[in-house]
Parts: structure tokens; C-alpha cells; sequence
């Protein structure tokens, strides 16, 4: 596998792709292109996720009224119960995202 391989086709939907699952600890490559957390939904996840964008763009907002724009190499972590959304991904180029889901100090 290549991180930076991308699917034939559009992508009806994003690709989330787990590479390393378990121990506590996920690892996934997401692949997005144009495509946004649904209006009024937040991810409010169980788990801290540490994120890199590896090619592309984004912006993620939070509850809070914060956004971050992210191009590539930018990373962040986002701490467990952190309310937060993507509200743009790159289309030309697609997003490809690197996410580490678990518990970080």
C-alpha cells in the first residue's frame, strides 16, 4: 500500500482506511475530496486523534467557534470529547489525512 495511491473514480463518499488497529491505538488514512461533516454533526470522539494532512487542504472548526486551516505537513492533536467538524477539504488535489486515534499524554 501507498499512502499517497488514491482510489479510481469520485469518491461518493470519504475513505477512511485503518492500517494499525489495536492495542488501544488506530491508525487510519483518510481520503477526502470536497467532503465536509454533515451540517448541525460533531465529532465528539471517545479518543484523543493526533492528525497530519499529507497532501491537499482542510479546515476543521470547533464548538467553541475556533477553525484551523491545514495544508500539507500541518498537524494537530485533538483531545478526547473536543467538539469539532471539517468544513473544507480539497478537491484537486484530493485530502489525504494521516489520523492517530488513542490516549496521549
Amino acid at each position: 500500500m501507498n499512502l499517497f495511491e488514491l482510489p479510481q473514480g469520485p469518491l461518493e463518499h470519504e475513505l477512511f482506511e485503518p492500517l494499525v488497529d489495536g492495542a488501544g491505538v488506530l491508525i487510519e488514512r483518510i481520503v477526502s475530496s470536497g467532503h465536509v461533516t454533515p451540517q448541525g454533526h460533531w465529532y465528539d470522539q471517545a479518543r484523543d486523534e493526533w492528525v497530519v494532512v499529507l497532501q491537499g487542504s482542510a479546515k476543521l472548526a470547533w464548538e467553541d467557534g475556533r477553525t484551523r486551516a491545514l495544508s500539507p505537513g500541518d498537524f494537530l492533536l485533538i483531545p478526547a470529547h473536543e467538539r469539532h467538524r471539517v468544513m473544507e477539504t480539497s478537491s484537486d488535489p484530493p485530502c489525504i489525512w494521516l489520523a492517530v486515534h488513542g490516549r496521549f499524554p
